[in-house]
């Protein structure tokens, strides 16, 4: 508990229809496990002490039996929690599949600080403001260890991973300010490694992004690192560089030397960018991009990419089939 935290919250409130129904879930799984081994907890005491060892009582076989009785006490409890898994699933399912209109924020954890970027620029460190109504898609990464966004008033939670982007999504409908950790032990000050979750109308929201410096969109901050890492020396329309094209390349198929097909993802882009000598080397083509791991930062590198997918029929050049 940290000098934020004044009480210890066992159930926090709820700020989105997914929440509402995951604690519907929750407590209704609960009494149904309560139902089912509360009278069974009870029946072994009561015949614990009926009869005991030295108790006086009849213990001939009744001669009873029935198929039925047995057939029920686990068919029934079978179906009870099919149920279950069938709510759980469909929950688990629509929380991988955002809507195509939500709005994509960036997340990025490293020890020990949360850091989120909007589509129009903002930054903020260990603070998020969200407008109410407003599908949020985040896509997190780690630039350290492992770490975990936990929202509990939207009871979600993902792994922010190293080298891999993770994604949740949510559409929070109460207003107000709640608390995110992280939730995956991560180093020394882990306990301190959260922050505030803000959730505000879509007026109060464009006020805030009105007034909170404001910053380049992420695309062209990703085309001045584009320019600042000198890549276009290589890669634009005209270098004297035997390098592939960047237009067309985002949602292409890419054919590399061992034969192999992959998609021009937000994963391949990355990993060609960190480490270009792996095994993702493109047909045609000879191994000359310098590594950049370790030379731009995360955020910087998630900016380049949004701009890299952006970059379709740049300077007029229509898209080409992607090689690089």
């Amino acid at each position: 508990m940290t000098p934020q935290h004044s009480a210890l919250e066992l159930w926090p409130p709820s700020a989105s229809a997914v929440a509402v129904e995951t604690d519907y879930l929750i407590l209704a799984f609960t009494v149904l496990t309560l139902v089912l081994t509360v009278p069974v907890f009870l029946a072994i005491s009561y015949f614990a002490i009926r009869y005991r060892d030295g108790k006086e009582a009849d213990r001939d076989t009744s001669g009873i039996r029935s198929n039925l009785i047995e057939i029920s006490w686990m068919l029934i409890p079978f179906l009870l929690t099919l149920i279950f898994f069938v709510w759980g699933a469909r929950l688990y399912v629509e929380s991988r599949n955002p809507p195509p209109d939500a709005m994509v924020v960036e997340a990025i954890g490293r020890q020990w600080m949360w850091k989120f970027q909007h589509p129009t620029g903002q930054s903020e460190i260990n603070d998020l403001h969200v407008p109410m109504g407003q599908p949020i898609r985040m896509r997190i990464i780690s630039q350290d260890v492992i770490h975990a966004l936990y929202l509990p008033t939207l009871r979600m939670q993902v792994a922010a991973l190293p080298d891999r982007y993770t994604e949740l999504w949510f559409k929070a409908d109460k207003p107000g300010t709640f608390h995110l950790f992280c939730s995956e032990y991560c180093g020394t000050d882990h306990s301190v490694m959260g922050g505030e979750i803000t959730i505000m109308s879509q007026g109060d929201y464009q006020e805030w992004l009105t007034h909170s410096g404001a910053q380049q969109s992420k695309v062209a901050a990703g085309e001045a690192i584009y320019n600042a890492y000198g890549c276009g020396t290589c890669h634009a329309p005209g270098s004297q560089v035997k390098a592939p094209k960047l237009a067309g390349l985002y949602g292409s198929e890419v054919h590399l030397a061992g034969g192999r097909t992959i998609a021009a993802d937000d994963g391949y882009l990355r990993e060609k960018i960190r480490n270009p000598n792996g095994n993702r080397l493109a047909d045609g083509y000879k191994q000359i991009m310098p590594s950049f791991a370790g030379v731009i930062p995360e955020d910087d590198l998630g900016r380049l990419i949004d701009y890299l997918k952006s970059y379709r029929t740049a300077g007029g050049i229509e898209p080409e089939r992607a090689t690089p």
